[in-house]
């Protein structure tokens, strides 16, 4: 009567002793050197939910304030919005773009347009963090956006190679006057002007006195649809060799063009690739940029439709899709891109999925694996043809 009660509980007992489940004793860690690498091999580890939020799970160094830890492109992120026109918000840009870029990791960051891991290359790449930008002042804000772009941008690299003279940043904004601190700093650091790449719904080459008020102030100024036009009196984007791409929005008149003809740049507007497509968009910005000048990226997320990307400050219908965008950013590899941005999204704005920041995310990403695919191509031609210099990290 007992005996198949007996002969259950005997067959659950072995199951039990072989469940998946166990908790095996573990044998300690082998004292010794290769304790270290084998504490890294376990632990050291992040899947796309997991671990402190840095820009695609990159190493995070507080780089102002670590000249030791050197590097070949940095992320730093420049949370400010107090010279927008209309919805604040942006300064909140930097962490909703970390966040967001949570699923690309190094052992599955392969892009197969490129045919590379940017994460895996012999580039160092670090999140940098953010700058510590006053919201109460904003002329002490230029001040601070413009001296830790040019002490970061001034250090030298962690590859020391003839065609790698110089760190590149990608800025994470923040509104899109941080654009100015940005291009001060590249002057100093190029020694000139540069040319200026603008993905953008609006001019930005406003002249001050195209935001009307009672109360004028020098302070006043400056804004996110203003800092092209100070840029450009100040001597430090090259006259004739600029590009707006994207462009829809409203105008105060024809003046405005006439401002902007002044400046030197050349007008994409969003309904041109209807006729045109992204190769034609393409062409026409190599062709007035071309591959040599150094070049400063500035990419404003409102440059997208915001049916996809609404949380940004000031949307404009009619945009481009992100499909587009990202299809262009993939053609202009061969520009001499030597510091980018992107600039103005406020996710307060933005939905549930997070979709304005995942695009955002996936534009800087784009960016990084162009800069290390030209500067891979560059190094191999160098030292193909026996240019290369000697240095402590040469490939």
């Amino acid at each position: 009567m007992f005996r198949p009660l007996l002969l259950i509980f005997v067959i659950s007992s072995i199951s039990i002793a072989s469940s998946f489940y166990d908790n095996p004793e573990q044998d300690p860690l082998p004292p010794g050197p290769d304790s270290a690498e084998e504490l890294h091999r376990k632990w050291d580890f992040e899947w796309g939910f997991s671990g402190i939020s840095t820009f695609a799970h990159l190493k995070h160094v507080k780089s102002l304030s670590d000249r030791d830890t050197a590097f070949d492109i940095g992320i730093i992120g420049a949370p400010f919005d107090t010279a927008v026109s209309y919805r604040p918000g942006a300064r909140f840009g930097p962490r909703a773009i970390r966040a967001a870029s949570a699923r690309q990791t190094s052992f599955r960051g392969f892009n197969p347009r490129r045919g590379l891991n940017p994460f895996a290359a012999q580039y160092t790449i670090l999140d940098c963090g953010d700058i510590p930008i006053t919201p109460f002042d904003n002329a002490l804000a230029v001040q601070q956006m413009s001296e830790a772009f040019l002490e970061l941008g001034s250090r030298p690299p962690a590859l020391i190679h003839s065609t790698n003279p110089k760190p590149k940043l990608l800025t994470l904004g923040g509104d899109h006057s941080i654009a100015l601190p940005a291009l001060r700093a590249l002057n100093k650091i190029y020694g000139g002007p540069v040319a200026v790449l603008h993905f953008d719904a609006h001019l930005d080459t406003w002249h001050p006195a195209k935001y009307p008020s009672a109360w004028p102030s020098a302070q006043s100024d400056f804004t996110h649809g203003s800092m092209f036009w100070i840029a450009s009196n100040e001597g430090l984007i090259l006259n004739g060799s600029s590009a707006h791409a994207g462009l829809r929005s409203r105008l105060t008149g024809w003046d405005d063009y006439e401002d902007d003809e002044r400046q030197g740049f050349l007008r994409i507007s969003t309904d041109d690739i209807d006729e045109m497509g992204t190769a034609g968009i393409i062409n026409a910005i190599l062709e007035r940029i071309g591959t040599e000048i150094p070049t400063y990226l500035s990419l404003d997320i409102d440059v997208l439709d915001p049916g996809l990307c609404p949380g940004t400050g000031t949307p404009e219908a009619g945009g481009w899709t992100s499909r587009e965008v990202i299809r262009i950013l993939r053609g202009l590899e061969s520009l001499n891109v030597v510091g980018a941005d992107i600039v103005e999204v406020a996710p307060a704005y933005d939905g549930r999925g997070e979709q304005t920041a995942l695009v955002a995310a996936q534009v800087g990403y784009e960016i990084l694996t162009s800069w290390v695919g030209r500067g891979m191509a560059e190094m191999e031609k160098a030292d193909s043809e026996g240019k290369t210099e000697n240095g402590r990290d040469e490939l």
